[in-house]
Protein backbone atom coordinates (compact mmCIF):
# COMPACT_ATOMS: atom_id res chain seq x y z
CA UNK A 1 0.00 0.00 0.00
CA UNK A 2 2.63 2.20 0.75
CA UNK A 3 4.52 1.35 -2.30
CA UNK A 4 1.17 2.47 -4.24
CA UNK A 5 1.26 5.86 -2.25
CA UNK A 6 4.63 6.57 -3.29
CA UNK A 7 4.01 5.64 -7.07
CA UNK A 8 1.11 7.60 -6.99
CA UNK A 9 2.84 10.53 -5.00
CA UNK A 10 5.70 10.73 -7.72
CA UNK A 11 3.24 10.67 -10.92
CA UNK A 12 1.14 13.60 -9.57
CA UNK A 13 4.63 15.63 -8.81
CA UNK A 14 5.41 14.66 -12.18
CA UNK A 15 2.57 15.87 -14.06
CA UNK A 16 2.70 19.14 -11.62
CA UNK A 17 6.04 19.85 -12.27
CA UNK A 18 5.34 19.79 -16.30
CA UNK A 19 1.98 21.45 -16.15
CA UNK A 20 4.03 24.24 -14.24
CA UNK A 21 6.53 24.31 -16.74
CA UNK A 22 3.75 24.71 -19.79
CA UNK A 23 2.62 27.74 -18.23
CA UNK A 24 5.59 29.21 -17.92
CA UNK A 25 6.48 29.04 -21.64
CA UNK A 26 5.66 31.70 -23.96
CA UNK A 27 2.84 32.06 -25.75
CA UNK A 28 0.86 33.99 -28.28
CA UNK A 29 -2.62 35.91 -29.02
CA UNK A 30 -2.81 37.10 -32.56
CA UNK A 31 -5.20 39.83 -33.73
CA UNK A 32 -6.47 37.91 -36.15
CA UNK A 33 -5.79 34.78 -37.60
CA UNK A 34 -6.52 34.26 -40.91
CA UNK A 35 -6.63 37.44 -43.16
CA UNK A 36 -9.49 38.28 -46.03
CA UNK A 37 -7.72 40.67 -49.06
CA UNK A 38 -11.66 40.07 -50.91
CA UNK A 39 -10.96 41.13 -54.11
CA UNK A 40 -7.89 42.48 -55.89
CA UNK A 41 -6.38 43.09 -58.97
CA UNK A 42 -4.24 41.11 -60.59
CA UNK A 43 -0.55 42.47 -60.77
CA UNK A 44 -1.00 44.24 -57.54
CA UNK A 45 1.00 42.66 -54.61
CA UNK A 46 -1.33 43.56 -51.46
CA UNK A 47 0.10 43.36 -47.51
CA UNK A 48 -1.03 42.77 -44.28
CA UNK A 49 0.10 42.76 -40.87
CA UNK A 50 -0.32 40.07 -38.09
CA UNK A 51 0.15 41.51 -35.00
CA UNK A 52 0.64 38.93 -32.04
CA UNK A 53 1.00 39.74 -27.86
CA UNK A 54 3.47 37.44 -26.00
CA UNK A 55 0.41 36.70 -23.46
CA UNK A 56 3.17 33.79 -21.84
CA UNK A 57 5.60 34.20 -19.15
CA UNK A 58 9.05 34.05 -21.32
CA UNK A 59 10.20 35.85 -24.13
CA UNK A 60 8.61 34.36 -27.35
CA UNK A 61 10.80 33.61 -29.69
CA UNK A 62 9.83 33.12 -33.87
CA UNK A 63 12.37 30.98 -35.66
CA UNK A 64 10.85 30.99 -38.71
CA UNK A 65 7.68 32.20 -40.76
CA UNK A 66 7.42 30.33 -43.61
CA UNK A 67 4.59 31.03 -46.73
CA UNK A 68 3.76 28.09 -48.28
CA UNK A 69 4.68 29.01 -51.65
CA UNK A 70 6.97 31.11 -53.54
CA UNK A 71 4.22 34.23 -54.33
CA UNK A 72 3.90 35.08 -50.78
CA UNK A 73 6.50 36.88 -48.60
CA UNK A 74 7.23 37.26 -44.44
CA UNK A 75 8.80 39.20 -42.58
CA UNK A 76 8.35 39.07 -39.04
CA UNK A 77 9.95 40.30 -35.46
CA UNK A 78 13.24 38.66 -35.22
CA UNK A 79 14.25 39.69 -31.45
CA UNK A 80 12.63 37.91 -28.76
CA UNK A 81 9.26 39.96 -27.71
CA UNK A 82 9.12 39.89 -23.61
CA UNK A 83 5.70 39.38 -21.97
CA UNK A 84 2.98 41.31 -22.69
CA UNK A 85 4.57 42.60 -25.50
CA UNK A 86 3.91 42.96 -29.24
CA UNK A 87 5.19 41.34 -32.40
CA UNK A 88 4.45 41.60 -36.19
CA UNK A 89 4.13 39.17 -39.20
CA UNK A 90 4.68 40.97 -42.42
CA UNK A 91 2.83 39.03 -45.40
CA UNK A 92 2.73 40.09 -48.65
CA UNK A 93 1.24 38.10 -51.80
CA UNK A 94 2.18 38.45 -55.51
CA UNK A 95 -1.11 38.94 -57.04
CA UNK A 96 -0.11 37.34 -60.34
CA UNK A 97 -2.89 34.96 -61.35
CA UNK A 98 -6.48 35.84 -61.85
CA UNK A 99 -8.29 33.04 -59.55
CA UNK A 100 -8.86 32.59 -55.73
CA UNK A 101 -6.43 31.87 -53.38
CA UNK A 102 -5.96 30.24 -49.89
CA UNK A 103 -2.25 30.66 -48.75
CA UNK A 104 -1.11 29.28 -45.06
CA UNK A 105 2.06 30.66 -43.59
CA UNK A 106 3.87 28.60 -40.75
CA UNK A 107 4.77 29.30 -37.51
CA UNK A 108 7.68 27.90 -36.11
CA UNK A 109 8.51 29.35 -32.11
CA UNK A 110 9.05 28.27 -28.69
CA UNK A 111 5.49 28.72 -27.83
CA UNK A 112 3.63 26.37 -25.70
CA UNK A 113 2.46 25.14 -29.42
CA UNK A 114 5.16 25.54 -30.90
CA UNK A 115 3.73 25.82 -34.63
CA UNK A 116 1.01 28.17 -35.55
CA UNK A 117 -0.84 27.99 -39.02
CA UNK A 118 -2.07 31.47 -40.35
CA UNK A 119 -3.95 32.23 -43.59
CA UNK A 120 -4.44 34.78 -46.29
CA UNK A 121 -7.43 34.66 -48.53
CA UNK A 122 -9.45 36.41 -51.74
CA UNK A 123 -9.64 36.45 -55.07
CA UNK A 124 -7.34 38.13 -58.06
CA UNK A 125 -9.30 39.32 -60.48
CA UNK A 126 -8.02 40.12 -64.14
CA UNK A 127 -7.57 43.98 -64.56
CA UNK A 128 -10.05 45.09 -67.04
CA UNK A 129 -8.54 45.68 -70.84
CA UNK A 130 -7.46 49.84 -71.57
CA UNK A 131 -10.25 50.94 -73.67
CA UNK A 132 -9.94 50.58 -77.87
CA UNK A 133 -9.75 54.16 -79.46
Amino acid sequence: MKKLILICAVILGFAFTASAQDSQKADFKFNEEKHDFGKIPQGTPVTTIFEFTNIGQEPLILTDVRPTCGCTIADYTKTPVQKGAKGTIKITYNAAVAQPFNKPIVVTSNAKTPTKYLSIVGEVVAKSAPASR
